[in-house]
This record gives C-alpha cells, sequence and structure tokens, in this order.
C-alpha cells in the first residue's frame, strides 16, 4: 500500500518536473538553455518509466529505462559539443 502510493507521488512530481521543463524551454532565448530544459524533461520521464517499471515488478522496463539514460548521456555530450562548435 505504502509503496503504491510513494510512488504514485513521485510520478505527480516527475510529471510536474516535465510540465515545468516544457514550458521553460518554449521561454527560453538560447540553445544552451534549452539543451539543459531537453535533459530535465528526458532524465524525468526516464524516472517514471522507472518508478512504473518498479510498480509493476518489470525487469525489463528498468532495463530500457538504463540504455535510454546511457544514450541520454550520449546525446548530451554531442549535443554539447555542437553547441560549443567542437571547441574543449
Amino acid at each position: 500500500m505504502i509503496l503504491t502510493v510513494t510512488t504514485w507521488i513521485v510520478t505527480v512530481i516527475l510529471a510536474l518536473s516535465v510540465l515545468a521543463g516544457l514550458y521553460r524551454a518554449y521561454s527560453a532565448r538560447d540553445g544552451a538553455t534549452r539543451t539543459i530544459v531537453a535533459d530535465l524533461v528526458f532524465f524525468s520521464c526516464v524516472g517514471i518509466l522507472i518508478v512504473h517499471g518498479m510498480l509493476l515488478g518489470s525487469a525489463v522496463s528498468v532495463d530500457l529505462s538504463l540504455i535510454a539514460a546511457i544514450l541520454g548521456i550520449v546525446a548530451t555530450l554531442a549535443l554539447a559539443r555542437i553547441l560549443t562548435r567542437g571547441r574543449r
């Protein structure tokens, strides 16, 4: 019972984070801010997937979320490289 309530509370918090991030991405003026907000939204969605995987007891969804997290990190590094035009 308490695990179910906790997972739904966490899901609501992460969903609010996604909504706030989408609003901020819409109102952002530069590409760097949009990149950071896109990471927030992406990893919040991955968090929602993990929480629901734990709730349902699905090992597949947890594995998929780990793969998505790794790909998200690689995409962030690539986008940062593009925004800085290859400078280190």
